[in-house]
């Protein structure tokens, strides 16, 4: 007979349990504004949201564990299996997967908006720059606006809440100003995500990203993408009649964008070395006053 005594396999709905607390505290620590923002969020809606943006994040992610960009197409290939279907036992032992499906199948989400944005993130894997600002405008809409959307179906229980425009324009303002945000990174793995039609009207190249060089060409283009970034951000406005108070939290991220942009445009601003962040405090100040005028409506 065993003197030690044997563990208990853990139920489904223990495991489930920490794979959606796996998820919060994944957010909590690399993606604080979406963090901040779901706060705002029902308490039983909270969980589906960080299983949602840790889905995202762990796809987002997958440049920077791989060294060629074959082993990156192979992780996405799993994460497409993963959204096939419960019956994939490898997913079920993920559990950022496992919360997700969960997440697919209590809401209803659909699978499509998700396996678009494992197929955009194949850009991340190779060196080629941004072709045009459609292309941009596109890559941003199917890994930024399909979130908000997607956040904003779980915060409406399953239903269409309306708000897909709005959805559109704020997820490609968010997401430009976090690719200017994360403009630092990218130069130094040789990533150009500021579109070649951009650098070309100033006469800059790509190498004078991947090189450090830099030059007018470049800071020049990066203004318009700012520019870029303000437009989406004001039609978001112009359609905040067709964002419901109920799904607000999807989009609170976006009243920092300004904060970001404005903080890009200071004398001492470089945007090889300089890393673009704002205090906790004003974050959570930011997002809590957007969040008063969205329930006020």
């Amino acid at each position: 007979m065993s003197l030690t005594t044997p563990r208990a396999t853990p139920t489904p709905n223990r495991d489930l349990g920490e794979a959606y607390a796996f998820c919060e505290a994944l957010i909590r620590d690399v993606d604080k504004d979406r963090y901040l923002a779901s706060l705002f969020a029902p308490a039983a809606r909270r969980p589906h949201l960080f299983a949602l943006y840790a889905f995202s994040f762990e796809v987002s992610r997958v440049r920077e564990v791989v060294s060629e960009p074959l082993p990156g197409e192979v992780r996405l290939q799993w994460w497409r299996d993963a959204l096939s279907g419960p019956s994939q036992g490898s997913a079920q032992s993920n559990p950022v997967s496992m919360a997700l499906l969960d997440t697919i199948e209590r809401f209803r989400l659909p699978v499509a908006p998700l396996v678009a944005l494992i197929d955009a993130r194949i850009f991340d894997l190779y060196d080629d720059p941004m072709p045009t600002v459609a292309d941009l405008e596109g890559y941003c809409g199917e890994t930024c606006s399909a979130l908000i959307r997607l956040a904003s179906l779980i915060l409406a229980g399953g239903e269409d809440p309306g708000g897909a425009d709005a959805a559109g324009h704020a997820g490609v303002a968010y997401a430009v100003t976090g690719l200017l945000r994360a403009f630092p990174w990218h130069a130094m793995r040789g990533q150009v995500y500021v579109p070649k039609e951009y650098l070309l009207a100033y006469g800059a190249t790509r190498d004078d990203i991947a090189s450090g060089r830099g030059g007018p060409g470049v800071l020049s283009a990066m203004a318009d993408m700012r520019q870029l970034a303000r437009h989406h951000l004001a039609r978001t406005r112009d359609l905040k009649s067709t964002i419901a108070p109920e799904i607000a939290p999807a989009f609170l991220p976006t009243s920092l964008v300004e904060t970001y942009l404005r903080r890009m445009e200071k004398p001492d601003y470089d945007p090889f070395t300089t890393v673009i962040q704002a205090p906790q405090w004003h974050r959570q100040w930011q997002i809590w006053r957007q969040a008063r005028r969205a329930m006020r409506r």
